[in-house]
């Protein structure tokens, strides 16, 4: 029997390895999808899961990474994990940095969804996911390249979960309201759950894509307890 398929664009060492690893022990066949497919060597080794070379920004691009999955098996379950942002005061911004990180960020993840969505169409089911952050929500002063691609990131997924729904597709939201632990770090002792394990995040988008379709969550935001909201 082949495996379902759960493709992860925006792959890298933190919350994507996380999912990688959970996905694989579950049964998937995991399809990672980076600029950089160097970096993921060792994860590649460690799970088996196929590395594709990919500019989420470029629909050529995009649509090889599906073709390479649909190789892989069928899709089940698409996250899209990948980030564009630039800080700084609004006066001094890089227009074309900018540009850049909304071609990533929202583009991005319009050019990822879609070719989800004509596969899980097709298979009649299926969860598309989508990593937002507390600017998703909140436009902090300094950061208005990254609040525009994350909300409109958002925008998309509300878009799509509407007109999705009904047709038994899942689409999610992700709120991720603080610092997620960095590989490699060990949690501070005097500073309790500061960060945001990626092993508990990843068990939680998990959880989501398995949801019964009579109680489906939308919108799910993961903080520590000692975040302020």
């Amino acid at each position: 029997m082949t495996s379902d398929v759960a493709v992860i664009a925006g792959a890298g060492a933190g919350l994507s390895a996380s999912l990688a690893r959970l996905l694989t022990r579950e049964g998937f066949r995991v399809v990672l999808a980076a600029r950089n497919v160097e970096k993921l060597r060792a994860l590649v080794d460690e799970t088996g899961a196929l590395a594709v070379e990919t500019d989420v920004a470029d629909p050529a691009s995009v649509a090889n990474l599906f073709d390479a999955a649909d190789k892989a098996g069928p899709l089940a379950v698409a996250v899209f994990n990948a980030s564009g942002r630039t800080r700084g005061p609004i006066a001094d911004l890089d227009p074309d940095a900018v540009r850049q990180a909304l071609l990533v960020g929202a583009y991005g993840g319009f050019l990822v969804g879609q070719q989800a969505a004509r596969r899980l169409l097709a298979r009649g089911s299926g969860s598309i996911l989508f990593t937002g952050a507390t600017a998703s929500l909140k436009g902090f002063s300094g950061s208005a390249g990254f609040a525009m691609p994350k909300f409109g990131l958002r925008g998309l997924a509300q878009s799509m979960a509407r007109e999705l729904a009904p047709k038994n597709i899942h689409v999610a939201h992700f709120i991720i309201d603080g610092q997620i632990e960095p590989p490699g770090q060990a949690a501070d002792p005097d500073r309790p759950d500061h960060r945001l394990s990626p092993d508990a995040i990843a068990e939680a988008y998990l959880a989501v894509h398995r949801q019964h379709r009579s109680a489906w969550s939308f919108e799910v935001e993961l903080r520590p307890w000692v975040e302020a909201f």
